[in-house]
């Protein structure tokens, strides 16, 4: 199944001008903590966090689904996003199929490697974050 892919630009004008719509932060709890979060409290908003795989062992959340939709209905944007794109993704296929209208942030929150083995080109570059 094929998600919607959205730019960081994108991603900010939505949770911007659209009062319903969701950032659902996939990563897990060592990333938010080492690594930090998304900051959207200059939107007034707060970005949800639920873990795609759970920390340390990897293996699937479970209860993703029903952590990552409580409260929500289907008809909100849910903005998928996760290190660089990957887990975000998959999320984001698996709300669609269970009716939700999800989007992925193609470039996560740290992007992809350059050339000298940085990652780069993420929400971190771009967008307000904090350390958790």
């Amino acid at each position: 199944m094929t998600v919607p892919q959205i730019s960081l630009e994108e991603a900010w004008e939505t949770l911007s001008e659209d009062p319903d719509a969701v950032l659902i932060d996939v990563r897990t709890l060592a990333e938010w903590s080492f690594v930090g979060i998304p900051d959207l409290t200059t939107i007034g908003k707060n970005v949800r966090t639920v873990e795609w795989t759970q920390f340390p062992t990897g293996q699937s959340n479970p209860d993703f689904l029903a952590q990552a939709t409580e409260g929500l209905s289907p008809e909100q944007t849910l903005l998928m996003l996760c290190r660089s794109g990957g887990r975000s993704n998959a999320a984001a296929e698996l709300l669609t199929a269970q009716g939700y209208n999800a989007v992925n942030v193609g470039s996560g929150f740290e992007g992809d490697l350059d050339p000298q083995g940085h990652r780069r080109g993420g929400w971190k570059d771009e967008l307000p974050w904090r350390q958790s």
